[in-house]
């Protein structure tokens, strides 16, 4: 018979294996922010700091990641042109891995980020800003992302 330990060690190596396959298969995800203002954009995760971006009308910011294993990546952005300042979770592995099929591309206008829908070719699946909150966003103790798989990624067009 086995002992605990060896089945210990088993389990951990598949999880192990497991993860490893899942970066081989899944690939990237990419998203892509383009602005309906003239915004200033600000994108992190809670490892990785994308650094602030000054976009004229219709530029893009985009950047690349492999998602994580445990469906936990979060990256958040914060938006502000003139006195005002919004936060938007732009991406959430939950929320986001089915819906945007490794393509997640944004427009973002003073009511709130617009997500392209690929079966249609427009920019009709809507969101509000995140509720304020005190730290300034729902990306507080969320989101679990490692900064190797952050494969970068920042373009302007």
């Amino acid at each position: 018979m086995f002992s605990f330990q060896r089945y210990l060690f088993s389990f951990v190596l598949l999880v192990f294996l497991a993860h490893l396959c899942h970066g081989l298969f899944e690939g990237k995800a990419h998203v892509r922010i383009i602005n309906g203002l003239n915004t200033g954009e600000e994108c992190k995760s809670k490892d990785d700091d994308l650094g602030p971006q000054t976009l004229g009308f219709n530029k893009f910011f985009e950047f690349s990641f492999g998602p994580s294993f445990w469906k936990s990546t979060l990256f958040f952005c914060r938006f502000w042109w003139g006195n005002e300042y919004h936060y938007f979770d732009i991406y959430k592995q939950k929320r986001d891995e089915d819906r945007c099929l490794k393509k997640c591309w944004w427009f973002v206008q003073a009511t709130g980020p617009c997500l392209l829908n690929g079966t249609i070719g427009a920019y009709d699946i809507c969101e509000e800003w995140n509720p304020e909150l005190q730290g300034g966003s729902s990306q507080v103790g969320t989101g679990i992302y490692d900064s190797k798989h952050l494969k970068s990624i920042e373009k302007v067009g």
